[in-house]
């Protein structure tokens, strides 16, 4: 496969390099990569791996000193891959996905640790240069689109304005382009020239979906995308973003709180708490088979329709204060596993043949005829429909 980039020409190989932890194989991976519209990045290593993120550390000044939001959270995405972040509030999903295109407020600062587009490492980019990677590569759909669209300019323009200025288009051109891409996430023609104040809640985030595929980027991060929409929009958005994200070979990162959502839309899921990863893998291994005392509680906690009468699991205590977060397992103190070594040493992360890993003590090693296990299993989440609560409980296999 030969592409025409700002620089030349290109061959993208037959097979490109992957994350540790994908799910597809690596000339599937090529040949989505080949269906580009526009050019790759004349820096990028053609087959290099889509994203990887490594040691990620975004942390936040305030008075009182940092707030460690991301401490340390690696992961990789390939081409036409969905990942899904999970966790509490203010356990870092939102700012790991806005770090990614450094979108942080004033305040917000990487530290430490890579992202690599391409093999391009963003995170030593100017703000001049990310230019070239924003909107062009990856792109956001934002939790709130009222608020993330300008009240006073019409939404074709708006839609057409990354058109004009990421690939100099002409305004006639962009116009027109904008317009066709409200018609293909669902949006009449006759439309395009409204207000967002003038469309519903389910319009609008069709409009920003249709904002964040105009440059026909590589990833497209969805920020908690079906938030305040009622169920049956919530359906139509989601069944949206799967159509969109099959026919053009996109690459999704979704976050949520709803893991019936990420159960029906991911490949994968990362699990985060207080900064870090706790359990990470395929989306069937984790909710069937969860490792991690915290997605265990976690799952646990979710309504559940179809099993019995129960009562929800509930997460006792409170997250660590991230301006001082204790030393060794950042759940230690809300875990009923917790044993001395978790106050004192933060676990590593152990990978496991299913491709799940997870940082804790009760897992020292990989090996499964070793592994510790907990005693209490946990009810977990089969694949549901979207905007439905997970399905019956089962029990989890052993570790491995």
């Amino acid at each position: 496969m030969t592409e025409q980039t700002e620089g030349g020409q290109v061959e993208i190989p037959e097979a490109v390099a992957l994350p540790s932890d994908a799910t597809i194989s690596s000339s599937k991976a090529a040949e989505i990569r080949g269906r580009r519209q526009y050019p790759l990045p004349k820096l990028a290593v053609p087959d290099a791996p889509l994203l990887e993120v490594k040691d990620l550390k975004t942390h936040f000044r305030l008075r009182d000193g940092w707030v460690k939001a991301v401490d340390g959270v690696s992961f990789g995405l390939a081409d036409g891959e969905a990942l899904g972040l999970a966790g509490e509030s203010a356990c870092g999903k939102t700012t790991t996905a806005l770090s990614l295109m450094q979108l942080l407020p004033s305040n917000g600062q990487i530290r430490g640790g890579s992202i690599e587009l391409f093999g391009i490492d963003l995170a030593q980019k100017s703000e001049k240069a990310l230019q070239r990677y924003r909107w062009r590569e990856i792109s956001m759909v934002f939790q709130g689109a009222m608020n993330a669209f300008n009240p006073v300019i019409r939404v074709r323009d708006q839609i057409a304005e990354p058109l004009q200025y990421r690939l100099g288009q002409s305004e006639a051109t962009a116009r027109a382009r904008a317009v066709e891409l409200l018609d293909m996430v669902g949006i009449p023609r006759r439309r395009a020239g409204a207000y967002p104040h003038e469309l519903s809640g389910g319009m609008r985030q069709r409009a920003m979906i249709a904002m964040a595929l105009a440059c026909d980027p590589a990833i497209i991060i969805g920020d908690e995308p079906t938030t305040a929409l009622d169920v049956m929009v919530q359906a139509q958005i989601l069944e949206l973003l799967e159509g969109l994200r099959r026919e053009l070979g996109l690459s999704l990162i979704l976050i949520t709180h709803d893991l019936s959502v990420l159960a029906e839309t991911c490949d994968r899921v990362l699990v985060m708490y207080a900064g870090r990863v706790a359990e990470e893998g395929p989306v069937s291994r984790v909710f069937k088979a969860p490792r991690h005392p915290y997605t265990r509680k976690l799952v646990n906690s979710f309504p559940n329709l179809h099993a019995d009468k129960r009562t929800l699991d509930v997460i006792q205590g409170q997250p660590p204060d991230l301006l001082d977060p204790p030393p060794g397992c950042r759940f230690a103190p809300r875990c009923e596993f917790a044993m001395p070594v978790c106050t004192e040493v933060v676990p590593p992360e152990v990978r496991f043949a299913d491709g799940v890993r997870v940082a804790c003590h009760l897992f020292p090693t990989s090996d499964p005829e070793v592994v510790a296990t907990p005693t209490t299993p946990p009810t977990t989440p089969t694949k549901p429909k979207p905007g439905s609560s997970p399905g019956p409980a089962a029990s989890p296999a052993p570790p491995g």
